[in-house]
């Protein structure tokens, strides 16, 4: 299995926090030197070990808001 280059290319924050120290964090990425994407996945402490996640375009993004707003408003 071939390495896979990344660059966190901007951090939005930490969603949640396991005691071992690894973060599910919202973050910018690229991957293998692409455009980056939005990104939601677990990290180690020091971005060098990773764990399943999900990347987001723009357009995906934008739409995934909307789904969180109307659901979040529905579940008040």
């Amino acid at each position: 299995m071939s390495d896979i280059a990344f660059d966190i290319v901007k951090t939005y924050g930490a969603i949640s926090e396991e005691k071992s120290g690894w973060k599910k964090e919202f973050n910018l990425v690229s991957w293998n030197n692409r455009v980056p994407k939005f990104d939601i996945r677990d990290w180690d402490p020091y971005h060098e070990k990773m764990g399943k996640g999900i990347t987001l375009s723009r357009e995906e993004a934008e739409k995934l808001a909307k789904l969180l707003a109307v659901a979040l408003s529905e579940e008040k």
